[in-house]
């Protein structure tokens, strides 16, 4: 079982689960896209923080979330900012307080 995200404008709409990816040989993340009219990215429920939880490969640094940000560059899923004096750690896709950097 495998987790995709919608995005609209490169904002997370809805996330939900679908085939795992080349199950039936299919490109899911490109099907799911289509059928929706949408991009679709799959998303990983066990990565965090760019570290997968179970000691895996980390995929797209952070579970997709409603209102998370695809970052394409980074091949990312950025959770909102917190707010004013927070800076983006791009190599985990996590906010930090701008005064602990």
């Amino acid at each position: 079982m495998a987790h995709y995200a919608f995005l609209d404008d490169n904002i997370v709409t809805e996330v939900i689960v679908g085939k795992d990816e080349g199950e039936d040989g299919i490109d899911w993340e490109q099907h799911y896209g289509d059928v929706r009219g949408q991009v679709c990215k799959r998303t990983s429920y066990n990565t965090q923080g760019g570290v997968h939880i179970h000691g895996g490969t980390p995929y797209r640094m952070n579970y997709a979330g409603i209102g998370y940000t695809y970052r394409a560059e980074l091949d990312a899923f950025i959770p909102p900012c917190p707010g004013e004096g927070w800076v983006l750690d791009e190599a985990t896709g996590v906010w930090v307080e701008a005064a602990g950097i």
